[in-house]
């Protein structure tokens, strides 16, 4: 019987240096978790005379219970790489598989294929939720996450300017100025875009025509005796805040391509104001832009995926999905830093990053392995001891039996 016993802790103690071996390998892999041996003894129990168990029944030896998986967090490394992705805290990222098939890591290790799809080393597909141009979920269904490198983003028309500025309330009425001139120039001017994305001038100015009073007027008054195209008119009450008028204005815009022609956009003015400081613009925008090519890609804390283009322009390209399991260590590793699930692991739980229990992820970083190296080390000197223990007790039931053989 001692044959057996040790037999099985030759085995067992190899296992547990196979699992210990595993881990050290891969001490350094990407999102990689380690494992242990728990072991469970294994006894033999006769029926007695009375019917009960056998109470003190001698152990025929040991196995191997499970192979536990380690999911603790592992350190966060900056690589400085915006396609790298860390999860930290819990969830997986969530993949399909080149047969098609789901699979789950924690290696965020990511890449873009020659169609844009966002992929891990393995060809697997990162899965996502399709978002909107500020990263809002609009889908429950994860999808496989594509940026669009091909075509360039189309160039858009000026349709709407934002002005934000201060006018100076100790200037003069223009028709009382001093020195004596048509009106005092105060003004500004942009530059906005048509529909083919070339840029088409904004060029503006005002007036004071009374106390608490303005024009605004498009074009340039340089050496223009007479005031140009009035676009409406401004009043202030006695705080200096703008109380009319209460819509935007509109401006006519004039592209160089006659096929083009004019085309409208809308004036905001409402956040001008009438102090008696200097002229002063605090901010002046408009939402058209030319056309633009993509040069860089961000991933958000909240996994939202932003495509930078030439042009300054950026959109969301969807936002990535994770998912959670009742029991991880039910969990199957089926190899290249990839788990599957399995009915002891239950059906992934599906969400976003730094939504309930899911962790937030960091871009430009990469989650190292969760192995104690020093651990490792210490637990395959211990592993070796047993080895060795187990194969004394065969080597001592040998040295008896030969006893028994040599008795005449």
């Amino acid at each position: 019987m001692s044959f057996q016993t040790g037999l099985s802790g030759l085995s067992a103690s190899a296992k547990n240096l196979d699992i210990i071996g595993n881990n050290i390998a891969n001490a350094n892999t990407v999102g990689g978790k380690s494992s242990r041996a728990e072991f469970a003894a294994v006894i033999a129990s006769a029926i007695g005379p009375s019917g009960g168990g056998g109470a003190a029944g001698a152990g025929i030896g040991v196995q191997v219970s499970t192979i536990s998986q380690e999911f603790s967090q592992g350190t966060i490394n900056i690589t400085g790489n915006n396609l790298d992705v860390a999860i930290n805290g819990g969830g997986f990222f969530e993949l399909t598989l080149k047969d098609g098939s789901s699979a789950y890591t924690r290696d965020g290790q990511f890449k873009l294929d020659s169609k844009g799809n966002l992929v891990t080393n393995s060809g697997a597909n990162v899965l996502g939720f399709a978002a909107d141009a500020t990263g809002t979920s609009y889908s429950s269904t994860p999808s496989k996450l594509v940026v669009p490198t091909g075509a360039p983003i189309a160039a858009k028309a000026t349709t709407a300017i934002t002005a934000q500025f201060n006018l100076d309330a100790r200037a003069p009425v223009a028709a009382t100025a001093v020195p004596p001139t048509p009106f005092t120039q105060y003004g500004t001017s942009m530059n906005g875009f048509d529909a083919q994305g070339v840029p088409v001038p904004i060029k503006m100015y005002f007036i004071k025509t009374a106390a608490d009073a303005w024009d605004v007027y498009d074009g340039d008054p340089a050496g223009v005796p007479t005031p140009g195209n009035n676009l409406g008119s401004l009043a202030f009450d006695s705080a200096g805040k703008l109380v009319a008028p209460a819509a935007p204005l509109n401006v006519t815009l004039t592209s160089a391509n006659t096929n083009i022609g004019t085309f409208t956009a809308t004036l905001d003015v409402s956040k001008a104001t009438q102090y008696g400081t200097a002229f002063a613009i605090s901010d002046l925008t408009q939402d058209g832009y030319t056309a633009g090519t993509l040069t860089g890609i961000s991933i958000s804390d909240l996994g939202v995926m932003t495509i930078r283009y030439s042009n300054g322009q950026s959109q969301s390209s969807g936002k990535l999905a994770l998912a959670d399991f009742r029991n991880v260590q039910g969990l199957k590793p089926v190899g290249q830093g990839n788990w599957v699930e399995t009915s002891t692991s239950g059906q992934p739980i599906q969400g976003s990053p730094g939504q309930g229990n899911f962790g937030a992820v960091n871009s430009g970083a990469l989650e190292a392995s969760n192995v104690d190296l020093t651990a490792q080390l210490v637990a395959m000197i211990t592993a070796q001891r047993d080895y060795q223990a187990n194969a004394q007790t065969i080597k001592t039931q040998d040295t008896i039996l030969q006893t028994l053989v040599n008795l005449r």
